[in-house]
């Protein structure tokens, strides 16, 4: 996959020159606009501080944004067994030298993202609700669609996309809001007023106003193609393209909508959280694939590797190969064939759902009192009453 990655840099580069050119360009605008003619030198110079500044942001702690943003917590292995053993396998199947750091999201949506800005510090977050919904075998396959994106660096790609596009918004916002409050109309009538300065304040208007959709055009810029790859690369790492198709149902069926998402992180997710139940599939503006279409292309293979992926994209959409060459000659072409169905009723996700509760309440420092007929008695930290009442067999427990 060493063109996808290749690639990704190459976009990784344009984005933030991208970025910059259109910083500038408000950076002008707004000069000319609040400091008078002449004054658009100084904006410029201050929108590229702005850029410089988000920039490097985005290198050193935009991993750590992204996830505060969603609310993420840091989990280890004895809160989370199954999930760890999960990202273990998938670490070992992707070929990474170092498993990411793992968080869940308490939100009751089920979805999942990664971010970092290379695999050696890169980090898989799911939420709550992926973990009560989905099976082992659906979150493994959600789980190696992110560690797709992980190996063929999309992680970087969608970490400078995120910053940079909330950077291009916040300027534009800042502006809009210095106009309404009359920011600038001083000087322009020293200067001239809108007859001295109009062409600048109509384009800083006009830049302002549109630098939200066009930050959104950014992510647009970036090829939906890296969804269809990673999810021909989780097929490849857990030969069961079924246990993906299944999940990518469940999520886009979920009616939750996940309460952290923002325009600026909603392309990082396996699906766009942004979209309630019944609109999952994406239209052609979207940051991502339709659902239907990526499910039916993954029933189809038939096999497990990145030809039988190529193979099924086409018969599906009618379009040409989305697999890049290098892969098709490699791993690929050689790839073992699925692995069936289990035989087998799908395992319960209840111990799931009792490791989340379990890891959230000790977060928020609740006490737990194991009773003698097994019920586990949770005390909030603000509880004041010396002592509690098991409300199966109404055993008083001392909490002093």
């Amino acid at each position: 996959m060493w063109e996808q990655i290749a690639a990704n840099r190459r976009k990784s580069f344009l984005l933030v020159m991208s970025a910059a050119l259109l910083l500038g360009l408000l950076g002008w605008a707004g000069g000319e606009y609040f400091l008078g003619k002449g004054g658009g030198a100084g904006g410029v110079l201050v929108a590229l501080v702005v850029w410089l500044v988000m920039t490097l942001a985005a290198w050193f702690q935009g991993d750590g944004i992204m996830l505060s943003v969603a609310g993420a917590h840091r989990v280890q292995k004895d809160d989370f067994p199954q999930l760890f053993n999960i990202v273990e396998e998938m670490t070992l199947a992707a070929g990474l030298g170092r498993m990411p750091a793992v968080y869940v999201i308490d939100d009751p949506a089920p979805n999942a993202f990664a971010t970092g800005r290379k695999p050696e510090n890169a980090a898989v977050a799911v939420t709550s609700g992926l973990l009560r919904t989905l099976d082992r075998d659906e979150l493994q396959g959600v789980v190696a669609h992110e560690m797709a994106h992980v190996r063929n660096r999309d992680i970087q790609l969608m970490l400078f996309a995120g910053v940079l596009a909330g950077a291009i918004v916040i300027l534009a916002e800042t502006g809009l809001r210095g106009m309404w409050m009359g920011g600038g109309r001083s000087r322009s009538r020293r200067e001239g007023g809108a007859d001295g300065n109009g062409l600048a304040a109509l384009l800083a208007i006009v830049l302002m106003i549109l630098a939200p959709i066009l930050a959104q055009l950014i992510y647009f810029a970036v090829s939906r193609r890296r969804e269809y790859l990673a999810d021909a690369s989780a097929a490849s790492f857990t030969r069961y393209p079924e246990g993906l198709a299944s999940a990518l149902e469940k999520i886009s069926l979920a009616p939750q909508r996940l309460g952290g998402a923002t325009s600026a992180t909603a392309p990082m997710y396996i699906i766009n959280p942004l979209k309630r139940a019944g609109q999952a599939a994406a239209n052609a503006t979207g940051t991502h694939p339709p659902i239907d279409e990526r499910v039916r292309i993954l029933r189809a293979m038939g096999g497990a590797g990145f030809v039988d992926y190529d193979r099924s994209y086409r018969e599906v959409t009618g379009r040409g190969g989305v697999v890049p060459k290098s892969a098709l000659a490699g791993d690929g072409a050689q790839a073992p064939a699925a692995r069936p169905a289990p035989d087998r009723p799908a395992p319960s996700t209840r111990e799931n759902a009792r490791q989340v509760d379990d890891f959230f309440y000790r977060k928020g420092g609740y006490r737990t009192v194991a009773c003698a007929c097994g019920t586990t008695l949770r005390i909030p930290p603000d509880f004041a009453t010396p002592s509690a009442k098991c409300p199966r067999c109404g055993t008083m427990h001392d909490l002093r």
